[in-house]
């Protein structure tokens, strides 16, 4: 068995989830010994397609021709669409006809969470799911005193230190970020992701370029300096209204770092508030949590130590082994 692991649009896509998530599918497979290509042009067995764009949808259609089976995992939906990019809303209805569509034609879908799954069901496509996280390398994202040491001396920091990783699209909840951190001078705050500023609206590239005076946007950093980060931090704090799994959340699980989120549907189930993570429904109890989360060394042990259980519930060698079952179940039905 071979299979295809198709993503387009690599270089802007290896700098969001999708991008991470085919990393970890790459990984995954290899952990479990399920051979992969990712040149659409070489022989496979079975497309696993990423992506909704053009380059998706030719694969589909190449795939479906050679009469090969097709798997399409669910990254993208309508509501994770919206309040990101420039015109995303105002495209939002035509890339849900378009998930429709694309979806409906393949063969089996994956989605990364519970909540992903019922979205799709709720656009009227009814092909089998199977739930399946992104995972998370539990190998690699090891708590590591060195980096914080380095991380805090690269910026100088010796006080609180918060943190969130993302693109920064008002989705994902960066200009919540900037408001609560403006009210608490005395912690520093760095958001990491690429800021693909030609893409963003004019009110988020404001704010990039004109933040609080304790918030830090370095942008796309090295994964050395992001582990630092996370080793460092006094909390981890994501406020993202709309996310499929949260592939960052997965890696602050696993560097045992304190995570505040906001409660939404997607955390449903796995990330437990009080066991291995805070939640707070608005903006108010968010900043009330995360000085609680700052303050409070014993609450914050009491979360990591759970919540690397949880990561590594999540590890990327259980994933390589449902995804080749996955697989596997695909081919037989064929």
């Amino acid at each position: 068995m071979k299979v295809l692991l198709y993503s387009e649009g690599k270089k802007l896509f290896s700098k969001s989830g999708v991008g991470r998530a085919l990393k970890h599918q790459m990984i995954a497979l290899e952990k479990v010994g399920v051979a992969y290509t990712t040149d659409e042009e070489d022989n496979y067995d079975l497309a696993h397609i990423n992506t909704i764009g053009p380059g998706g949808e030719k694969v589909l259609k190449k795939s479906r021709k050679s009469g090969l089976p097709v798997i399409y995992h669910t990254h993208t939906t309508f509501e994770d669409f919206r309040n990101s990019f420039m015109f995303s809303n105002s495209l939002a209805p035509l890339i849900k006809r378009r998930i429709k569509r694309l979806y409906s034609s393949a063969d089996f879908l994956i989605s990364p969470s519970e909540y992903t799954r019922d979205l799709v069901r709720g656009y009227g496509v009814n092909l089998p799911i199977k739930v399946i996280s992104n995972g998370v390398d539990n190998e690699k994202f090891t708590r590591n005193a060195f980096l914080a040491e380095s991380f805090r001396k690269q910026y100088g920091i010796e006080g609180p230190l918060v943190i969130s990783v993302g693109l920064p699209f008002s989705r994902k909840g960066v200009v919540d970020f900037c408001d609560i951190a403006a009210d608490k001078p005395d912690i520093r705050f760095f958001w990491f992701g690429a800021k693909i500023t030609s893409l963003l609206p004019a009110k988020i590239k404001k704010l990039l370029n004109h933040p609080p005076k304790n918030v830090i946007f370095p942008g796309f950093v090295p994964q050395e300096t992001i582990m630092g980060a996370y080793s460092a931090c006094d909390a981890f704090f994501f406020p993202s209204y709309e996310e499929n799994e949260g592939i960052v959340v997965l890696e602050a699980l696993s560097m045992e770092a304190p995570i505040l989120i906001r409660d939404i549907p997607v955390y449903r189930g796995w990330m437990r508030s009080e066991e291995n993570c805070l939640k707070g429904r608005d903006n108010r109890e968010l900043s009330f949590l995360l000085d609680r989360l700052v303050a409070d060394k014993k609450l914050a042990g009491k979360l990591t130590s759970t919540g690397k259980e949880t990561a590594l519930e999540r590890d990327l060698s259980i994933i390589g082994q449902k995804l080749k079952n996955t697989y596997l179940e695909v081919l037989e039905k064929r």
